[in-house]
């Protein structure tokens, strides 16, 4: 059930909400509206749903509540969980006493992280605005004052730029919602803008604005992070329990959502990848205790008179309170024992959370020797937990790199994690069971800290992922396979063109081997005369052969070893192959390459496969639609230093806004004898080698593709 309520519920006693919850009726789930409420309930109703399925006992509902809903919505029991940005949960959490059950894994395409941050932006052709500084005196927008990532997290970049937000610029207002502020920017209502992580990239990939429209200001990179952004990254959204909720029902929503799959349809729907468990969000409170922010905010002097102006009924309590001291020691005793039994239960509800999770779990002591271990752990490893408990978990799961070599124990993520407080997540590596067999896995190593913040140790999450590289491995021999049959097709079509390109030569040594015999034959050839002409002979023999050998080196099976290649070397050999067919179909060819552009790890006949298709496609369509004027482009340039951008544009009729959603999906195409795996198959390729496809069309402007390329393996293109 999906429903919009606030304020109707104000009048009822926060006691009440308990016994609501045991009778099995509605639970609410209060939920950030960042983007609008319509937004809220389409993205998160999949996920009440889901627990609807998985916790059977009661009927969960949205709640979506704007950011100066969320705190009444709290106080006054409205809901019993909630989940909102950071910044607003390390509020509740100190002044309500919230608590945090599970931390959201965000999507991005087949990586999975719990970080996000803040992108401070504005339009592309602004050349007023390049770096912080320049944003003095503009006017600017923030999503809501009490927006973690789009405002705070910008406010901390600013001030360390000696910029004060409420006095150095001409203006500052708050949109309410993320698009409402990157609209505002695009449309010029605003000079520049902060908003959250991946908003950027989800209007663009929702067609709502083109990624090329805007800039991106102090941008930062990150090895693990692809999206955009412009501050340090904080842990994602909790998934909080509030104090009334019955903490049994609060330990099923905890166990149903960390056993979310990251494929899961609400995960899908809501574009995360499941929840993992709570994580630390220290770095949240440090930003407001530097910005001097609730529940940190600084306070002006208070003199003794207005403190008894204002507590005159706390120094009446406290002179009452000293009158039943004796009555209070009774009941601290009675706390205490309370307390002791409290802890037991809480230790038990520990317990079966662990071993009810599918995931490895363990934890390490700062000597390194594992603390604890859930049953998965035992199953997957073959380690019992007498086996762990006590010794070093390195040495018995640990030691050995996935290549053979030894893993000293110096470079262990696990020990960086408890030695230096940061978590960490290791997307491919391997465990050894205990028959001495290595188990592939991703993990998570997350610090665990005492009462007073100090770090005691690390909690590791792990997961075998051998099946997912086993079908990983499979649909790459596929990709490949499928790849290769496109190239012989294309070869096929551009047939006619390069026997025209070898005729030429053939017919040029016949030619002039005939010449040759003729002045043998005469007697009176002069030696130089022959010599030159053999020559010739020679050069176009050579050219011939130089045809003969592109062609077989495009069709032939690529290595799957990837090598150090230049990117404008590949589209000269692409040009040189479709050349023929754009002079027979008048379409003038443009080369726009940028000089000393670094080189990119990449199987080079793949990508000369993806050029190729995208140059054959423009000039193709062009032909089709009889255009006045044909001209393809083919440019290349540096998108920062992280990675470089190929472009190919046409000045066709462009391409219809019906097929352009589906444009890269198999069977899809504008030909009338096309098979449409062309560009499914480029989409494919340039993804594989960890970079992004995109179209740009507007009907009667041309077409634009363009693709990212990461210089170096294993980077994130910079682009997007």
């Amino acid at each position: 059930m999906r429903r919009l309520r606030f304020c109707s519920y104000l009048c009822l006693p926060v006691l009440l909400w308990p016994l609501v919850a045991v009778a099995g009726q509605s639970v609410h789930v209060g939920v950030l509206s960042h983007r609008g409420a319509e937004a809220t309930l389409e993205t998160w109703g999949p996920t009440a749903d889901y627990l609807n399925s998985a916790v059977a006992c009661c009927t969960f509902e949205i709640v979506p509540l704007d950011f100066d809903e969320v705190e009444p919505a709290v106080q006054y029991g409205q809901v019993d969980f909630v989940l909102v940005n950071s910044g607003i949960y390390v509020n509740l959490e100190r002044r309500f006493r919230v608590s945090r059950i599970a931390t959201l894994n965000n999507r991005g395409g087949q990586i999975y992280h719990n970080l996000f941050g803040g992108v401070i932006f504005a339009r592309a052709d602004r050349d007023d605005i390049a770096d912080l500084q320049d944003l003095r005196g503009k006017r600017f927008m923030g999503v809501d004052a009490t927006s973690l990532g789009g405002f705070q997290m910008a406010w901390r970049e600013l001030k360390a730029a000696g910029i004060d937000p409420y006095q150095d610029f001409a203006s500052l207002r708050f949109g309410g919602i993320h698009d409402a502020v990157v609209m505002a920017v695009l449309e010029g209502r605003a000079d520049a803008g902060a908003v959250r992580t991946n908003i950027l990239e989800g209007m663009a990939a929702a067609g709502l604005i083109q990624m090329d429209d805007f800039k991106i200001i102090n941008r930062r990179y990150h090895p693990e992070f692809f999206f955009l952004h412009s501050t340090p990254l904080y842990p994602e959204w909790p998934f909080s329990t509030l104090q009334h909720t019955p903490s049994d029902l609060a330990r099923k929503v905890a166990v149903a959502l960390l056993l979310m799959a990251p494929n899961d349809p609400a995960a899908i729907i809501g574009r995360y990848a499941g929840w993992t468990i709570p994580l630390d969000y220290q770095l949240v409170h440090d930003l407001f205790q530097e910005l001097k922010l609730p529940p940190y905010a600084a306070r002006g002097g208070f003199t003794l008179e207005q403190a008894a102006k204002r507590y005159w009924y706390w120094v009446l309590a406290g002179l009452g309170g000293v009158l039943l001291m004796a009555l209070l020691t009774a009941w601290v005793t009675r706390l205490y024992r309370q307390a002791k039994a409290a802890k037991s239960r809480l230790e038990r509800q520990h317990e079966l959370i662990l071993n009810s999770v599918a995931d490895g779990i363990y934890g390490v002591d700062m000597q390194g020797d594992s603390t604890f271990v859930n049953r998965a752990m035992e199953r997957l490893t073959g380690w019992t937990s007498a086996d762990l408990i006590g010794r070093n978990q390195h040495e018995l799961l640990h030691h050995t790199r996935p290549d053979g070599t030894p893993f000293p124990g110096c470079e262990c993520p696990v020990y960086h994690t408890f030695r230096d407080s940061a978590p960490r997540f290791v997307a491919d590596d391997v465990f050894w069971n205990k028959r001495g067999e290595p188990i592939p896995v991703e993990y998570t190593s997350t610090p665990i800290r005492d009462d007073r913040g100090r770090t005691v140790g690390s909690v590791v999450v792990f997961r075998d992922i051998s099946e997912r590289k086993q079908a990983e491995e499979e649909a790459r021999q596929r990709q490949q396979e499928l790849a290769h049959v496109g190239r012989l097709s294309t070869m096929g079509e551009m047939a006619s063109g390069m026997a025209h390109e070898l005729n030429q030569p053939l017919t040029a040594i016949a030619t002039n081997a005939h010449a040759c015999i003729r002045l043998l034959e005469s007697g009176a050839a002069p030696r130089e005369r022959v010599a030159d002409i053999m020559e010739r002979i020679a050069a176009q023999a050579e050219r011939a052969g130089a045809i003969i050998r592109q062609l077989r080196q495009f069709v032939r099976k690529e290595e799957p070893q990837r090598t150090q290649v230049c990117i404008n070397e590949l589209v000269d050999e692409v040009v040189s192959l479709c050349r023929p067919e754009a002079k027979r179909s008048g379409v003038e060819v443009r080369l726009e390459l940028a000089p000393g552009l670094p080189p990119v790890s990449a199987q080079p006949i793949q990508i000369e496969q993806v050029i190729l298709n995208l140059a054959r496609n423009a000039i193709e369509a062009m032909l089709d639609a009889e255009c006045p004027s044909r001209r393809l482009t083919i440019a290349t340039r540096a998108d920062g230093p992280g990675a470089l951008i190929l472009s190919v544009e046409d000045s066709g009729p462009g391409i219809d806004p019906a097929i352009r959603e589906r444009l890269f999906n198999p069977f899809v195409t504008t030909k009338q004898k096309g098979m449409g795996l062309g560009l499914s198959i480029s989409k494919g390729i340039i993804e594989a080698h960890q970079g992004q496809l995109y179209a740009d069309s507007e009907p009667g402007r041309g077409t634009l593709f363009r693709f990212y390329l990461p210089v170096r393996e294993g980077g994130k293109p910079n682009g997007g």
